[in-house]
């Protein structure tokens, strides 16, 4: 079966861009230009995927992000906002409300479909393999992207879920903030290690008693991050 991508974006020519290329690379396309239609065509369609415009008619694309974060059904739903504002403020407000990647007008085709084949391949794991990870009150059950505290499932991004495990995996090892973008997101993005900072602040928000004090994910400064290995 495949892949089904919601592209919600308002000019009509870069909409049938692409859309022609990724129907072209064999995915299942829907869109809409309107804000307002947004919600509906996600819920009718459960997209593997989005592609979220900021600038749109009627309601914006960090509006409608921060909706779909809010709905258990699609709060995993991983979203690459395509948008022709640049500013700090608005990627990194992105990332906070939890866009899984970001890509700026005027942008290449073939990144857009490598990074959407990236995010792809990564939750298409089989999740009958599940092996689960424990420490303290917090489990990590792998390969199905759930996180425990206390007994409670965490709401974590998808990214957020990566970071977690990369680290985990390499418990007690410090892992530099570029090797952190290239493995996670899966293509050069160097220059951009902001977005390993937002991702970790969160993470430390979700997981520890006092992010402020992390026990977890220790800093490095001017190298990257380490799970402590509790000993």
């Amino acid at each position: 079966m495949n892949n089904k991508i919601v592209i919600v974006e308002d000019e009509a020519n870069i909409y049938e861009l692409v859309k022609f290329n990724l129907e072209k690379n064999g995915y299942e396309v829907f869109g809409t230009q309107d804000g307002n239609d947004a919600a509906s065509l996600i819920e009718e369609v459960y997209p593997d995927l989005v592609i979220l415009d900021l600038m749109l008619p009627n309601k914006d694309g960090l509006t409608i992000l921060k909706e779909m974060r809010e709905n258990p059904d699609f709060k995993n739903t991983p979203v690459i906002i395509l948008t022709a504002r640049e500013t700090e403020f608005d990627k990194v407000l992105g990332l906070e409300i939890g866009a899984d990647d970001y890509l700026t007008k005027p942008f290449s085709i073939k990144e857009l479909v490598a990074r959407i084949k990236a995010v792809l391949r990564r939750i298409s794991k089989d999740e009958s393999s599940e092996s689960i990870v424990k420490f303290d009150d917090i489990e990590v059950h792998q390969d199905a992207f759930k996180v425990y505290k206390k007994g409670e499932l965490l709401s974590l991004t998808l990214k957020e879920y990566e970071l977690l495990a990369l680290l985990i995996k390499n418990k007690g090892k410090v892992l530099n903030r570029n090797f952190l973008l290239d493995t996670i997101w899966g293509y050069d993005y160097i220059g951009e290690t902001r977005t390993v900072d937002v991702h970790i602040r969160h993470l430390r928000q979700k997981i520890e008693e006092d992010d402020t004090n992390p026990v977890y994910i220790e800093t490095v400064r001017g190298v990257g991050y380490r799970f402590r290995d509790q000993r």
